[in-house]
């Protein structure tokens, strides 16, 4: 990765700076201060769905994977492992295998439009007791969408990041691989990329065939997903986000605070 991490830091004129002091901005606090550059890259990145005609260059998909690599982890076991898939053949026959088995949860869960009628709402009510969060509203509701071909599973995205969880890593490995993944889609949105979590991709282990063109065997587990490539438009802007209450804990008191 040597390749990777020799790149200079250099300011908005293209010169290297003379001493990390130029920097001191980034790690200061003072009341009233704007969003520093950091902030702004976190407030303001956007899941985007609509991507243009035109792969990002090789360098920049390792630029950003190395972002995900420096990810804190339990004991720095960095429990993960990345595929890149940038053929749009392969991608396009992905998409095809989830929307397929998306079409045939359709058939069995979906009491409300499917042909099963009532027996589709009992198999629903045992398989939300068993997989509460995968058939939460949210993502029952993708589900439609994909098996109805209103969604598409990876946007038109040129490269699609595959992240692979080690269940040999420390503590919690699937929330080290949530903040690795965090760590890419930042860095994207900084370098002028856009991205989108995707969480079907899960549905690939379900097939053989992808089980071993992607080597998903003990001791990996395919967890997540993440598209990239250059935004149509300009997505950016910050997202309201519900205020939702806290106990703050301070001097013996306890008081709640938004």
């Amino acid at each position: 990765m040597t390749e990777i991490l020799d790149i200079e830091t250099k300011d908005a004129e293209g010169r290297a700076p003379e001493k990390a002091g130029e920097f001191a901005d980034l790690y200061t606090w003072h009341e009233g201060m704007d969003w520093n550059p950091v902030e702004k890259v976190i407030l303001e990145r956007r899941s985007v769905r609509k991507f243009k005609d035109k792969q990002v260059p090789e360098k920049l998909v390792r630029r950003v994977l190395e972002a995900g690599r420096f990810a804190p982890s339990a004991g720095n076991s960095q429990p993960w492992r990345f595929i890149v898939v940038r053929d749009k053949k392969m991608i396009d026959e992905m998409e095809k295998y989830v929307r397929a088995r998306c079409k045939m949860f359709k058939f069995m869960l979906d009491w409300q439009t499917g042909p099963l009628g009532k027996l589709a709402w009992v198999y629903s009510q045992i398989y939300i007791r068993l997989m509460p969060n995968l058939l939460h509203p949210i993502p029952f509701g993708a589900i439609r969408l994909i098996a109805d071909g209103k969604l598409k599973l990876f946007h038109g995205a040129p490269t699609v990041i595959l992240i692979l969880k080690d269940k040999r890593g420390a503590a919690k490995p699937e929330l080290d691989c949530g903040v690795c993944g965090q760590n890419i889609v930042l860095a994207a949105h900084s370098l002028g990329l856009g991205t989108c979590w995707v969480g079907f991709v899960e549905v690939l282990k379900m097939g053989a065939k992808w089980r071993k063109l992607l080597r998903i065997e003990w001791p990996y587990d395919l967890v997540e997903g993440i598209t990239l490539g250059y935004p149509v438009g300009k997505p950016d802007g910050i997202v309201s986000r519900e205020l939702r209450e806290m106990d703050w804990w301070e001097n013996g008191e306890k008081r709640t605070v938004f």
